[in-house]
């Protein structure tokens, strides 16, 4: 049967056969040292050197000028604003993405495949469409606001319409991400758990959530980037009142509209610093979750 097998193999795959798979196997791509140098030329075209330009920008300010373009209070009104909005949403999106994952992935149901589908609407959409439609639905005059107004529940033109735009632009993120996790997750260590008598709740926290938390906070760390950076679906739907529902990257459109480009760039370095911690913060969180269940880096 091993002759069989080797005389089946390529020339060159049989010396690996015959010596039990321990030789060094050709890889489909390039080397190493090619594919990385590839790497980095694409990062450095596309990533780093547009933000080495934002940076750059910035220099045409002096301190003192670059600190009272970032703290303006209507500034500092926007990036509360933004930021919460965006962790708020997040969180959200973490619940009940990880309720629609579970929902799509362990049961079966008549029109699965188009819920399923309906999970990458927000990625098909154009952002401008969603806040249209969310304000068509939300205003005092809309299908929804004008049953909700009358009872004093305004959401549209306010912060709470802001969180509202960003859940559904963020849902996909967590959706997608855990939904993998979920179906490579073996279900008999479920049935090994209830067997020993552990409740559904100890069940869940004790053998599911560690399995599927790196791709929770994966899922966190998506929707809230992708919230910190929106502005179509934002802008019909907040309002745009300044202090009050007034986004960041519509501070930075309006710097740029008064051909304010170095205080436009700060404010935005501003952002992406912000942002970029926080991603870092969500990554040792992922990191130190794999390295406590066991899971390689």
């Amino acid at each position: 049967m091993s002759g069989a097998v080797s005389s089946a193999l390529p020339s060159s795959a049989a010396p690996l056969a015959r010596s039990g798979g321990t030789g060094v196997s050709r890889r489909v791509l390039p080397g190493f040292h090619l594919t990385l140098g590839y790497s980095l030329l694409y990062l450095g075209l596309i990533v780093l050197i547009p933000l080495s330009a934002l940076v750059f920008k910035t220099f045409a300010l002096t301190w003192e000028q670059f600190w009272v373009a970032v703290t303006a209070p209507r500034v500092m009104a926007s990036y509360r604003l933004t930021f919460g909005a965006s962790f708020i949403a997040a969180l959200v999106n973490l619940v009940f993405g990880l309720l629609v994952a579970w929902v799509l992935v362990r049961y079966k149901f008549p029109g699965k495949r188009i819920v399923d589908a309906l999970v990458d609407l927000p990625f098909a959409l154009p952002t401008a469409v969603a806040g249209i439609s969310l304000t068509a639905l939300l205003a005092g005059n809309g299908w929804i606001g004008q049953y909700l107004e009358p009872m004093g529940i305004k959401l549209a033109f306010t912060p709470a319409g802001v969180v509202i735009a960003l859940i559904f632009i963020g849902l996909p993120f967590v959706v997608r991400t855990v939904q993998p996790v979920l179906e490579d997750t073996e279900k008999e260590l479920e049935e090994a758990a209830t067997s020993l008598g552990a409740t559904r709740l100890q069940t869940f926290t004790k053998v599911i959530l560690p399995s599927i938390m790196p791709a929770l906070l994966t899922g966190f760390a998506m929707a809230f980037a992708r919230a910190i950076g929106e502005y179509g679906s934002v802008i019909f739907i907040a309002g745009n009142m300044p202090m009050i529902s007034e986004i960041t990257p519509l501070i930075i459109i309006g710097k740029l509209e008064q051909y304010d480009f170095a205080g436009a760039t700060a404010v935005a370095l501003v952002m992406l610093v912000i942002s970029f911690v926080m991603l870092l913060v969500i990554n040792g969180l992922q990191a130190w979750q794999r390295r406590r269940s066991g899971a390689p880096a």
